[in-house]
């Protein structure tokens, strides 16, 4: 029973090793630095907002370029939310949530593609923004799920949504458990260790990216289907016989 286990256990580090690092790395030595132009963008967005931020009339740019709360019209939300990606909280360390956006960002692209990996990350951050207005329209009576209409004035999490939302698409469609377990386990625990907004839309993040990453499987034999049946076609000036 012991010698089963453990056997499992070195074919999980096994297979998550071969599919979350060396698949990665192999990619980034095909395709050179330009593999990671993503990640180097994301990184010096962060940079440049956590600069820009330490002034006043910065911190006012900042917050009207990238700030979204759930009291904002949506249209505006929506402008803003791309450039929420790469706006980091001023109450956390910065560099320590850059190395974790780059390397979530790297991962994922050389993993993903880069269309791919801005979608993920655009559509999981953005999940959490449409979820909590649901959740303030709700009100705090409803079985736990709704929110104070205070909430409304607080910023969303910027980057950390992307960052485990990216996380685990990729544990999902690598089928990585530990991965899994060390991205959204800890945001299980987050929000309960300290359930504010921010744990609430990681959560969210986290749902929402299973269900992409559970979706990645069913779509591709539609989309190849699709692209064969493209291939069939006849092209412009060709003549059938």
């Amino acid at each position: 029973m012991l010698s089963r286990v453990l056997r499992f256990i070195v074919r999980t580090v096994r297979g998550e090793w071969h599919g979350i690092v060396v698949d990665p790395v192999q990619q980034l030595m095909r395709r050179g630095l330009s593999g990671l132009s993503l990640a180097f963008v994301a990184a010096f967005g962060v940079i440049f907002f956590h600069a820009l931020a330490q002034r006043p009339t910065g911190a006012t740019a900042v917050r009207l370029l990238g700030g979204v709360t759930a009291d904002l019209p949506l249209p505006v939300a929506l402008l803003r939310t791309p450039v929420s990606l790469y706006v980091p909280a001023l109450d956390l360390p910065v560099w320590a949530g850059m190395s974790q956006l780059f390397l979530a960002f790297a991962l994922a692209e050389l993993a993903l593609g880069r269309a791919r990996t801005l979608a993920i990350a655009y559509a999981t951050t953005l999940a959490g923004t449409l979820t909590v207005r649901v959740m303030i329209a709700l009100g705090p009576g409803c079985w736990g799920l709704g929110l104070p209409p205070q909430i409304g004035q607080v910023l969303d999490t910027g980057p950390s949504a992307a960052v485990v939302g990216l996380f685990t698409y990729l544990a999902v469609i690598r089928r990585a458990p530990i991965v899994f377990t060390l991205t959204g386990g800890s945001m299980v625990w987050e929000s309960i260790a300290r359930p504010n907004l921010a744990g609430r839309e990681h959560l969210i993040a986290v749902g929402a990216a299973i269900i992409l990453g559970a979706m990645h499987g069913r779509c591709r034999p539609w989309t190849q289907a699709a692209a064969a049946r493209l291939r069939c076609l006849p092209r412009p000036g060709h003549r059938l016989r």
